[in-house]
């Protein structure tokens, strides 16, 4: 997992074939909930790169990526957005949403 630390970073990060991209704040009830489901899902999902976005302190990506609610969880392939929601889930409905289809 990859915890960002220089915006610029993002873009070459999300390049990969299976990156899913938490946007999350520290003050978030949920995101705090479903971070330790986030933190093990790449040791669980093989392929699968995990990179956590922290919306307050990059609020121009936050901004960029149409961010208005956190937790907000992307997937991306090669650079593009494959599959995307927001709110709290269940460890199993962040699986389902993970699958690759």
């Amino acid at each position: 997992m990859v915890v960002l630390k220089n915006k610029f970073d993002l873009d070459e990060l999300i390049k990969g074939d299976y990156v899913l991209v938490d946007f999350y704040a520290d003050w978030c009830g949920p995101c705090k909930a479903i971070e330790p489901i986030i933190d093990t899902l790449e040791s669980e999902v093989e392929g699968l790169q995990v990179v956590k976005v922290d919306t307050d302190r990059f609020m121009s990506l936050a901004r960029d990526y149409h961010i208005i609610t956190v937790p907000n969880l992307k997937i991306f392939s090669r650079g593009k957005i494959v599959k995307e929601k927001t709110g709290i889930m269940t460890k199993d409905e962040i699986m389902d949403f993970i699958k690759v289809e």
